[in-house]
């Protein structure tokens, strides 16, 4: 059951009710208003049948769910891919709500969302596992904990009122002040993780041994190196170390990028290996340039698959 605080019931709309979007927003829907926007076949079937929530966490739950976002709304959730941002962001602008929070892969989301949106625009991570089943039915692979704060670090009250409102619906959440390091952070665990597995067809467990755990590491100090490049204090020690958390307490997942190319999707390698290289790039001189050689390996790897997708 929900736990006990105070907080005031919100209309949450979840933009992009794929995988997270509807864990994450199903768990929301045990206290709050929820409008999943997604596509169908789920949307129709969460309008005929409701979403049912299984794994290690359990849930039937009702929220409103539609193609088109509604009017209004007291909180813009988006979940959508990176590489669908802008679109989300075009489509958002038209919707009267007074603040946004990303819970998307990557880097760049928020600030694309804020050049359009007239509100502010909270970032977020979020480690739960979650994995789409079938139309109208998520599993949720592993509890995590959903961070969020002000963008640019520091705190606010809005944080303040929608990490209450998180808790109030039983999601392990905290407000941090140090969002641009938690990102990079992420970032460092995405980058080592998502690529690795989805080239090798491995679960997030199999990067603890070698040969991966080698590669996973070091794909991690560069992307340390570039934050600290970028002004943001991430040492490579701590990005191995989170990066190695994840692989131990997700060992049994199928990274977000090994489903898409199980899938024959698109993958979101452009805003996190490929983010990398283009910060390393944009932050040094030609003659000190940060060396990232392992996330432009991943990402041309990954980017060659694509292709071949067409």
């Amino acid at each position: 059951m929900p736990v006990a605080v105070d907080f005031l019931p919100m209309h949450v709309l979840v933009f992009g009710a794929g995988s997270l979007g509807s864990l994450v927003g199903g768990c929301l829907a045990r206290a709050h208003e929820v409008t999943l926007v997604g596509r169908d076949p789920h949307v129709a079937a969460i309008q005929r049948d409701g979403l049912s929530i299984t794994g290690a966490l359990t849930a039937d739950v009702q929220p409103a769910a539609a193609t088109t976002p509604p009017t209004s709304a007291d909180l813009a959730l988006v979940t959508v891919k990176a590489y669908d941002t802008p679109a989300a962001a075009s489509s958002l602008a038209a919707v009267d709500c007074p603040v946004a929070l990303s819970l998307q892969n990557g880097l760049g989301n928020e600030a694309i969302l804020a050049d359009h949106l007239d509100c502010p625009v909270l970032s977020g991570t979020c480690t739960y596992g979650a994995r789409l089943v079938e139309p109208g039915h998520v599993e949720c692979t592993g509890v995590g904990e959903v961070v969020l704060g002000p963008r640019e670090g520091g705190e606010s009250t809005i944080a303040t009122e929608i990490g209450r409102a998180f808790t109030a619906a039983d999601l392990a959440t905290r407000v941090a002040a140090n969002m641009p390091r938690r990102r990079w952070e992420k970032l460092a665990v995405n980058a080592a993780i998502n690529p690795i597995t989805a080239l090798a067809r491995v679960p997030n467990g199999a990067l603890s041994a070698e040969p991966a755990a080698t590669i996973a590491a070091r794909t991690a100090r560069e992307v340390a190196r570039v934050a600290r490049a970028n002004g943001v204090p991430l040492s490579d020690a701590a990005a191995v170390e989170a990066t190695e958390r994840v692989i131990e307490t997700t060992a049994e997942n199928r990274s977000s990028m090994l489903q898409d190319v199980e899938a024959g999707r698109r993958t979101e390698i452009d805003a996190i290996n490929g983010a990398v290289v283009d910060r390393s790039s944009d932050a040094a001189t030609v003659d000190d340039r940060t060396a990232v050689p392992l996330n432009e390996t991943l990402a041309a790897l990954i980017r060659t698959w694509e292709r071949e997708r067409d």
